[in-house]
């Protein structure tokens, strides 16, 4: 089953980005594209949501399944290739813009790239928005289709994670469950030994899995969670001082308390009370 929506492309977009096509390519074992260096002239993304398939890394052949993605750049050499025994289900968009490059480059994504995503229905959520936008209103409403296809490139490369063809899918997913949990506990005394335990992987794997996931690395996660908590209790409860607060909210030094909330919110806790009392928004 063959779903997909071209559209022309712009000479003079005075957008960000759009889109030059979408599609969601399902069972189709016959998917096959081998484009030769300089004949393509748009960025692309591709992501498998079942089966799997194949694409061609100077001459290493990669096998992807649900989750995986891989993104091109313009110009460059492009295969990839369903599986005939367990055909793939893949959806994809190519796009363009005249300060793609530059973006794209800074966050880490290159000429040619395979990725894991870590939330692949979010993705297809706002692949489908993207999808059904064309489909129905064509390039009539570009400010909602550029809008649509910066949402979806914007969700792209912040669930993405370099990809590793030993990964542990899994793994991630146990990091992903323990997030409220270390949420609600996160003013309790950090113990990483006790964190990697409940995942089932060693502490320092356990970090790594962790960036990989949040994009931050545990500790950090933690300070964050500890600093929201403050801010609540600092104006639900006015009758705590600062530094009952930052007692309860695992920072035995007000001091450390004080630094970490000011470089987090650009204030102290005591102005951010201030200005909350006296209905003045931040």
């Amino acid at each position: 089953m063959r779903r997909q929506y071209l559209l022309p492309m712009l000479q003079e977009p005075n957008y960000i980005v759009l889109p030059e096509s979408i599609g969601w390519y399902r069972d189709e074992l016959d998917h096959y594209v081998d484009r030769k260096a300089g004949t393509w002239t748009t960025f692309s993304i591709h992501f498998v949501i079942e089966g799997s398939g194949f694409v061609e890394v100077e001459g290493e052949v990669r096998c992807l399944k649900r989750g995986d993605a891989f993104f091109y750049f313009p110009m460059h050499e492009q295969k990839y290739y369903s599986s005939k025994e367990d055909p793939w289900s893949i959806r994809w968009v190519h796009f363009y813009g005249e300060e793609l490059n530059a973006l794209l480059s800074s966050r880490g994504f290159h000429w040619f790239s395979l990725w894991h995503i870590h939330d692949v229905p979010t993705l297809i959520e706002a692949h489908e928005q993207l999808l059904w936008e064309a489909e129905t209103h064509s390039f009539l409403q570009l400010s909602q289709l550029s809008t649509l296809t910066y949402a979806f490139l914007t969700r792209f490369m912040t669930n993405a994670e370099p990809w590793n063809a030993e990964k542990t899918p899994e793994h991630n997913s146990r990091i992903g469950a323990l997030l409220p949990l270390m949420q609600q506990r996160a003013c309790e005394p950090f113990e990483l030994s006790y964190w990697a335990g409940k995942a089932g992987i060693s502490s320092y794997y356990f970090c790594r899995l962790f960036k990989q996931a949040v994009h931050m690395t545990p500790m950090s996660f933690i300070t964050l969670c500890r600093l929201q908590q403050s801010k609540q209790w600092l104006l639900d409860h006015r009758d705590m001082n600062v530094k009952d607060i930052a007692e309860k909210a695992g920072y035995p030094s007000t001091s450390y308390f004080n630094k970490l909330f000011l470089q987090q919110e650009g204030m102290t806790p005591t102005k951010y009370r201030e200005l909350h009392s006296t209905g003045v928004q931040k």
